[in-house]
């Protein structure tokens, strides 16, 4: 008996407007991906290989032309309106920039407490469990009172991590979540999303463009290259012995710490074209 994804996605096909002057441009075709309960799946690509687009169709942030996302076993595809904001206790995201995701005018608790007050949770409940959510991404309890300006993009990003997990959902969609933070912070926010995904068993469709990255944390891996998945499996496989031409240019402009190693590396990438189809 096989159990049921937590999410899924049919051949979905995403096409962006289109004008007298300008047709659409298509930037997802047919792409399928699943994840599981308590799974972790990387979708990794470059700027404008549709990864992004995937997230955001997954949200409801972008129309879908065709094909299917179901959640739970139910069709989310077209989900507006009501529909939609009862999925955000399942559904939540994590975005590339913390302090662009964050409210300036807002405290941390207030930013914290806001998705439960909303939901009908009392004030109370809030603060008790907006408590409970900084102590377990490693915040100090005096955060509350304070503003997103005052904190490092490691913190800010803890902080939107707490944001994401308040309500407790079963999916958090992580959009390069550690992308815009340097070697060492990216290290720590890696481990805490592995420690809270083992405490809470969330699952994560963590989007990156680095293979380095969703080789700690990703228990499966897709590849995407200009709106296809083009490579999918076991995620130290594809992370290190890829078969596709397009995921070896991946690996190899993944930097490494040993010069002789970089180097090599990168006539390695040199000698790799880019494909020319998929």
């Amino acid at each position: 008996m096989t159990t049921q994804p937590l999410l899924t996605v049919e051949d979905l096909v995403i096409d962006y407007g289109h004008s007298r002057k300008k047709s659409s441009f298509r930037a997802l075709h047919g792409v399928s991906v699943d994840v599981a309960a308590g799974e972790c799946v990387g979708l990794v690509g470059e700027s404008g290989s549709g990864k992004s687009t995937l997230g955001k169709a997954i949200l409801g942030l972008v129309p879908v032309t065709s094909g299917r996302i179901l959640f739970g076993g139910q069709d989310i595809t077209h989900a507006r309106g009501a529909a939609r904001r009862r999925l955000a206790s399942s559904i939540q995201v994590v975005f590339q920039d913390p302090y662009g995701s964050l409210d300036p005018t807002m405290t941390v608790g207030d930013i914290l407490a806001e998705p439960l007050v909303a939901s009908g949770t009392s004030k109370r409940e809030a603060a008790k469990a907006v408590a409970e959510m900084i102590d377990r991404v490693r915040l100090p309890g005096n955060v509350v009172g304070r503003y997103p300006s005052e904190f490092s993009g490691g913190q800010r990003q803890r902080i939107a991590i707490a944001r994401a997990l308040v309500r407790r959902p079963r999916l958090i969609v992580c959009d390069e979540p550690v992308s815009a933070l340097d070697l060492t912070t990216q290290s720590a926010i890696i481990d805490l999303f592995i420690e809270l995904q083992r405490d809470t068993g969330v699952s994560y469709l963590f989007v990156s463009h680095d293979l380095g990255v969703v080789r700690r944390i990703c228990h499966r891996v897709a590849v995407m290259y200009r709106g296809e998945i083009v490579e999918a499996g076991a995620g130290e496989t594809i992370t290190r012995e890829p078969a596709h031409p397009y995921s070896r240019r991946l690996l190899m402009a993944s930097p490494v710490a040993d010069p002789v190693e970089q180097a090599a590396r990168r006539q390695a990438w040199l000698g790799l074209r880019e494909p020319t189809a998929v």
